[in-house]
């Protein structure tokens, strides 16, 4: 059961990297950010658009493994239409599950796949820098989520 359920989580992340559905540089936007691990070459360029303390909007631009397109195109469906709290509360969650491989909130079950990379330590990065480029972005529109 445990082995078919990583494969389920394995097979969404593959799909998303390759075909994400949320890889696209917003045509208007009015926060943005960059994230890059050198280590392994993953790049991200997030850009937001929000209405009033909403994030409406969420696209990228991303180059790197499948894990860390994923996690941007996941990122993606997650944080639109939440306000900064409630994205902040996600990106907590994030940051615990790909440590711990677990989430405790119910309404993230869309994120679970990204929980599997707990068992490959040296794929934390991978996953956590495109929300760690939605924070900056975040902070540079003046505000950022707690």
């Amino acid at each position: 059961m445990f082995e078919d359920l990583r494969n389920l989580y394995q097979d969404a992340i593959m799909q998303r990297g390759k075909a994400p559905r949320h890889g696209t540089r917003l045509a208007v936007f009015d926060a943005e950010a960059k994230g890059d691990n050198p280590l392994c070459g993953d790049r991200v360029h997030v850009f937001v658009r929000h209405v009033g303390d909403v994030v409406a909007e969420l696209g990228f631009e991303a180059r790197g493994c499948a894990i860390s397109i994923a996690s941007a195109d996941l990122m993606a469906e997650a944080v639109a239409g939440q306000s900064h709290a409630r994205i902040a509360e996600i990106i907590n969650a994030v940051n615990e599950a790909v440590r711990t491989g677990e989430f405790t909130d119910p309404e993230l079950e869309a994120l679970k796949p990204l929980a599997a990379v707990h068992e490959a330590k040296s794929r934390i990065k991978c996953a956590t820098l495109p929300w760690g480029a939605l924070q900056s972005a975040l902070l540079a529109s003046g505000s950022a989520p707690a």
